[in-house]
Formats: C-alpha cells, sequence, structure tokens
C-alpha cells in the first residue's frame, strides 16, 4: 500500500523501518497470539523472576517512548510531491516539551507465556529456535571495560581550573566511605530558541571527551575537563553519529540554513582528537522524493550510511566521495542501512503488490548483495539491536505483533528469541535512528536486556542465548535504583544503576556467564546526586575506568545549564 504524502507543516507518520506504520503508541497489553502469526509458538509456562522491592523514583520519570519515524516507505506515486515536515519538537520531558506520563507495564500471565511486553509497544511472540546454528560471529563490543584511569584532578565545576569552585559547591562535599569522585563537571549558558536546542553527541577519544552544542562541537581533557579545541558552526549540528573511525574520526551534519523548515544535509568529517575539520559536503539527493529534513548517520570502517525518510546513500569517510545508494528503479531497493563491525546490512521495501520488506547484506565498498531474508506479509523492521550477529525487532503493526529475530552470517533465520517478562529497550527513544536500542547489548552469541523498571521492585539484567533464543541467566537489580545495560566486553557486561535524589549511581560489573555484579565505580551522594538523577534521557559513556554523562537537549534560556558530568576513582 502506498503512503500518501504529508500535507504541509505535519511530520511523516510514525513507522518501523519498512513501508508499515510502526507499533502503535499505547496499545493494549497482553495481546493472545494472532493465528497467522508466522513467528508465534507454543511456550511453556513462565516462571516469574524473584521481585526485590524498591521505592518509586519521583525525581527521575521515566519517557514514555515515542514512535521511531519510518524508513522504506515506498515512494509517493508518480505527479505527488514529498512534501516534508518542520523539524521534530523537543522530545517529550525535555526542556520547552510538557511532561508524558509513565506507561503502565505488567508482567505477562501464564497464559501468553512466551511474549514479552516492550517499552516501545506492542509486545514479542517470540521465535522458536530451529537448530539451524551456525558459528557464531565475533563480538561488536571489543573496548576494554575495567581499565584503570590516569590520575584526574578534582572535581571542576564548569571553568576548568579542576578546583571544585562554582555556585553548585565542592560536588564530592560529604563523600562517603566507598564512593568515588566527581572528577568533573560543565554547565552550559545559551540563549536560543524557544524550544530549546539539541546537545545529543557524546564521544570519548583517547585522552578527549567531545560534546556537540547546538552550533558548536568541544573537545575537553578527559582527566580534568579543560577545553583542548572547540569548533562553531554556522548552523545547528542537526544529526550526529555516536561511532568513530579507528583513529578516532567522526561524521556529522548540520542544517542548510537556520530557517525552521532548513534540510539537514551539510555532512562534515570532524576528527575528534585534533579538533579539526575535514571536508564538508552536501548530501546528494537520490530523487524527487528524497526528504532530508532529518537524517540519521552510521559508521563502520571507513564508510558513513546517511539514512532519511524514504532514501539512503554511502559515503566514504576518508574523502567524502559518494559510494552508492539504495536508490533503484525495480526490486527491493534500500531505505536505511546498518552499520557495525565493518560490515552493512540494508533494510529494503520490495516493488511487489505487498510492499513485502526485506533484510540484505551490502559491502561497504560497492553496496552489492549476496544474500536476502524476506520478511512475511506486513512484517516491517523496526530496530536493529546488532548487524554482527544480526539480531533484528520485527513487527506487525496491523496485527500487533513483534519478534526479535536472530539471522545467521548467511543471511538464513538462526533463531528467535523467547522468554517472559516487560523489558525497556527504549529503541529510537534517545536518538530515533535504525540502531538506536540504547538500553541492550549484543556480544558474540548472547543478547542482553533490562526489564522495565516498575514502582515498588528492582528491575533485571536477562541474558538471552543467540543459539537457542532462550534465557541464560536473569540478575537482580540488588537495590531500589533502576539497571540499564552499557556495553559487553572481555567476558564482562558492564551496566549502569541510575542515581537517584539523595543517592549516587553506580557502575557494576558482571560476569558475561551469569552471577554476582561487582562495583567497579560508586558515584557521590550529597550535592552530586541530585544533579546526575536530573539527567533525562542522557547520553552515557564508560570508557577506561571513567563515567560520563551529559545532556542531549538544553533549554536554551539563558541561564546555566548542566552539561557534562564525568566520575572517577
Amino acid at each position: 500500500m502506498t503512503e500518501p504524502p504529508q500535507p504541509p507543516n505535519q511530520p511523516p507518520p510514525p513507522s518501523g523501518y519498512g513501508h508499515l506504520p510502526g507499533p502503535p503508541q499505547q496499545p493494549g497489553y497482553g495481546y493472545p497470539q494472532a493465528a497467522d502469526n508466522p513467528y508465534a509458538q507454543q511456550a511453556p509456562q513462565p516462571q516469574q523472576a524473584p521481585q526485590p522491592q524498591q521505592a518509586p523514583q519521583p525525581q527521575q520519570p521515566q519517557q514514555a517512548p515515542q514512535p521511531q519515524p519510518g524508513y522504506a516507505y515506498p515512494p509517493p506515486p508518480q505527479g505527488m510531491p514529498g512534501m516534508p515536515g518542520p523539524p521534530p519538537g523537543p522530545p517529550q520531558g525535555a526542556p520547552g516539551a510538557p511532561p508524558k506520563k509513565n506507561r503502565t507495564t505488567v508482567l505477562i500471565a501464564a497464559s501468553v507465556a512466551g511474549v514479552l511486553l516492550l517499552g516501545t509497544g506492542g509486545y514479542f511472540a517470540f521465535l522458536k529456535g530451529d537448530g539451524d546454528d551456525p558459528k557464531p560471529p565475533v563480538a561488536q563490543s571489543s573496548a576494554p571495560v575495567d581499565a584503570k584511569p590516569s590520575a584526574s584532578a578534582s572535581a571542576d565545576t564548569g571553568d576548568g581550573s579542576g578546583n571544585g569552585s562554582g555556585e553548585e559547591g565542592d560536588l564530592n562535599a560529604g563523600r562517603k566511605q566507598g564512593e568515588d569522585k566527581v572528577l568533573w563537571f560543565k554547565s552550559s549558558k545559551i540563549d536560543g530558541p524557544g524550544s530549546g536546542v539539541g546537545s545529543k553527541g557524546q564521544w570519548v577519544v583517547g585522552d578527549t571527551v567531545a560534546k556537540s552544542v547546538w552550533k558548536s562541537l568541544v573537545g575537553y581533557s578527559v582527566t580534568d575537563g579543560k577545553e583542548k579545541w572547540k569548533l562553531d558552526f554556522p548552523t545547528e549540528v542537526c544529526a550526529v553519529s555516536g561511532q568513530t573511525t579507528a583513529d578516532g574520526k567522526t561524521i556529522i551534519l548540520i542544517r542548510e540554513s537556520d530557517s525552521d523548515i532548513a534540510t539537514c544535509n551539510q555532512m562534515k568529517m570532524i576528527d575528534l582528537k585534533t579538533g579539526k575539520e575535514g571536508w564538508t559536503k552536501e548530501v546528494a539527493k537520490e530523487g524527487a522524493f528524497d526528504i532530508i529534513s532529518d537524517a540519521s548517520l552510521t559508521i563502520t570502517g571507513d564508510v558513513v550510511a546517511v539514512n532519511r525518510l524514504i532514501k539512503s546513500s554511502v559515503y566514504k569517510i576518508s574523502t567524502g566521495d559518494r559510494l552508492f545508494s539504495g536508490n533503484g528503479p525495480e526490486g527491493c531497493q534500500p531505505s536505511a542501512y546498518a552499520a557495525g563491525n565493518n560490515k552493512l546490512i540494508a533494510i529494503a521495501t520490495c516493488r511487489d503488490e505487498d510492499r513485502t520488506v526485506e533484510v540484505q547484506d551490502a559491502d561497504p565498498a560497492t553496496g552489492k548483495k549476496t544474500w536476502s531474508y524476506r520478511l512475511p506479509k506486513g512484517f516491517e523492521v523496526n530496530s536493529v539491536y546488532s548487524v554482527d550477529p544480526i539480531v533484528l525487532d520485527v513487527g506487525n503493526e496491523k496485527s500487533k505483533e513483534r519478534s526479535i529475530l536472530v539471522l545467521g552470517p548467511d543471511g538464513k533465520r538462526r533463531t528467535g528469541v523467547s522468554g517472559e517478562g516487560s523489558f525497556a529497550v527504549n529503541c529510537g527513544q534517545r536518538d530515533r535512528t535504525l540502531q538506536g536500542c540504547g538500553t541492550s547489548v549484543v556480544d558474540s552469541n548472547t543478547l542482553y536486556l533490562a526489564t522495565s523498571p516498575e514502582a515498588g521492585t528492582a528491575n533485571e539484567i536477562v541474558a538471552f542465548d543467540l543459539g537457542t533464543g532462550k534465557v541464560k541467566w536473569r540478575t537482580p537489580a540488588g537495590d531500589k535504583r533502576t539497571l540499564e545495560v552499557l556495553k559487553a566486553a572481555d567476558g564482562k557486561v558492564i551496566a549502569y544503576r541510575k542515581a537517584e535524589y539523595e543517592q549516587g549511581g553506580e557502575i557494576i560489573s558482571i560476569p558475561a556467564a551469569g552471577g554476582q555484579p561487582t562495583a567497579l565505580l560508586r558515584h557521590p551522594s550529597g550535592p552530586a546526586a541530585p544533579i546526575e538523577s536530573s539527567f533525562f534521557s542522557p547520553n552515557i559513556d564508560y570508557v577506561d575506568g571513567r563515567f560520563f554523562i551529559s545532556a542531549s537537549r538544553l533549554s536554551a534560556k539563558g541561564k546555566d545549564e548542566k552539561l557534562l558530568m564525568v566520575f572517577g576513582k
């Protein structure tokens, strides 16, 4: 079915990465499995996980996840112009936007065992493993998870002096025994548009942490927070990739002008180690219906994919040369790419009567495919958890079915994930991209998901075996603070135990085989905890023994706002 063009001043309809609309924003939970669900299975009676008690968190309300923008829409019919909508306003709960109530989630009853509730709406009708279990590929993350940081100065509250001065006072005051330190803290003062400004980029590269703030990028020393470099741009930074090349380069997009309807098409290569600009190129339009009002970026090796509403293209990072696009007159044409471990996979819409969706591999240099996997009629790709191994969130909006599908390196269906519980995957919530499942991690043979935090209970991290699709282990949080998965490497899973108003956060390590968590960092309480706990939908990283947390949006009202906070030993 062809999607009609959007009227002026209206954003495009929400959707997954296929031609159909995505999951509804507020579905009922606990649907019975549809009879024609090609992924449904009769699951055993669930065993309810233990749920230690947890106090509610009034100081850190959870955002109801937003629908994702659509990719792989079929193009409008000839003669019907595509109408770009305005740039998106601030996310719910961000400065300048009304708060949104938390969505209620519940554990599934025994009558619908094997179904998992997700924070993005709908539910998972899990796929049953079919025995096709190829040798698992290498892990997607390889960064060390518990390296010892170099010595850092005392907390810097914004002037770079590292002496703990500033209106917040000493953020380490009253530090309890066993607690680690705030190494430094930065605030930002911007007088910008009434809707606020974006600050979504954060990269840790060597001894530099770089941060995007509206029309600029700033690089700080990881040890003391002193400014190392700053780049100012004529317009706002409208898209970033959280990934970098091996030598610390990344790609950003800035708007063509300051107009409210300006396209997000000016591509820049940035060396994050030195703060030097490389080339600047305009994203080439791929046909009459290429809408570049907003875009997303994903990097692997020396290539960057630029995904937008219904088109996509791939460029060489070192030179800026355009390599290929998914645009074409017939067949199954890619309209979005996911990247990782020097690999690309494409999400394509087929030009058949049902407009079915196909997953393909893509050579990073040429875009040529060697295999494809076609989803059943009505199903689309909502998100990509991982490219290597291939782990996909797929769903059917009409029948309200969703599944986690695992493909082998040859594109054949390997298995599907099965279990029970309510999970907060937050796909697309933080950066609204195809690979935007910020609270999940995949290593060589395991998917790690955090359960949804519920009032009065502690959430868990659950490990799913990608070979069998079954639960390997569950780790209770251990206290009332909410757990969020950060990464998996070196035989360990790293998670962030979120701060509360009167208690700092914590970085923990869990053996990849399961077991008791070990604390790597214990963030201080006192004056630091209220600041840490008040970051809304933040950017977070744990690198070389330091934890970085920063704002993803600023109100830009001409007053000091928290921007970046760093913890360590």
